[in-house]
């Protein structure tokens, strides 16, 4: 309730020298009392008076800053629940893009599958006519199967002692009796080819044996053939290359009247 004009009224009272608390004690205790309380008003209206705006200015900016806390605070829970969603379509559009590569991936495997199977089947079409000529020779291989071994097993069990010229004729021999009995076999029979591969051929050759075809039909009926040979070997081309075929074999060689014998 204190006023300006009150405080205005009061400034030559309180300008006064003797206007104090320590010399009004000496007049009287209750008027210093009095005393110090009306210098405490004047001092808070002047201070209040200064003060008031500031705590409507304080009470105005604390509504302010309640109505801005309060649109921060749903503004904060817009965001939170657009970033929810965000998340959510970035999860979404994350597992579209692994499942589009993932296609990618496939879509590229099959083009290489079918760019390999068109390949392939391409080269495989300019092997139809050598398959079928092959389908072919095995049907006649088959056909002519029992002639051939029939062929193969006299050749190994009667041949051994003729030379290359008898044993030409013996073959003629016993394909013209086959022709009588009409056993099939194959006219461009190659009984080396059947009873020996090449790389074995190779082999004997570095192990010392002689590389024409009467040299090599020997080595195969020593070593087919289910009886005991006897090699006559006047150069001693045999004797080194039986030494050298079954020197890792234990093979025992002893000299006696000229007689050549391996023991195995």
């Amino acid at each position: 309730s204190i006023t300006g004009e009150t405080v205005e009224l009061l400034e030559p009272y309180l300008d006064m020298e003797d206007y104090n608390l320590e010399t009004a004690k000496k007049v009287c205790g209750n008027v210093a009392g009095l005393c110090s309380w009306t210098q405490a008003m004047a001092y808070f209206y002047g201070i209040n008076k200064e003060v008031l705006p500031l705590k409507a200015n304080l009470a105005l900016q604390e509504g302010r800053l309640a109505a801005a806390q309060t649109e921060l605070d749903n503004a904060q829970i817009q965001l939170d629940e657009k970033q929810m969603e965000l998340d959510q379509v970035q999860a979404m559009y994350d597992t579209a893009m692994k499942e589009k590569q993932t296609l990618l991936d496939d879509a590229e495997a099959c083009r290489r599958k079918m760019n390999n199977a068109t390949a392939l089947i391409e080269g495989l079409g300019g092997e139809k006519l050598r398959w079928t000529a092959s389908s072919k020779n095995f049907q006649n291989q088959i056909i002519n199967l029992v002639g051939n071994v029939l062929l193969a097993t006299g050749f190994l069990s009667y041949s051994g002692p003729f030379n290359q010229e008898y044993r030409n004729l013996l073959l003629q021999l016993w394909k013209k009796e086959m022709d009588n009995s009409k056993i099939p076999y194959s006219n461009d029979l190659n009984l080396t080819g059947m009873l020996v591969d090449n790389a074995t051929v190779s082999e004997w050759n570095l192990q010392g044996l002689p590389n024409d075809d009467l040299s090599i039909q020997n080595g195969i009926i020593v070593t087919k053939a289910s009886r005991y040979p006897l090699l006559i070997d006047p150069q001693g081309q045999g004797k080194i290359w039986i030494k050298n075929k079954e020197k890792n074999n234990g093979l025992q060689v002893s000299s006696s009247f000229n007689i050549f014998i391996c023991v195995l």
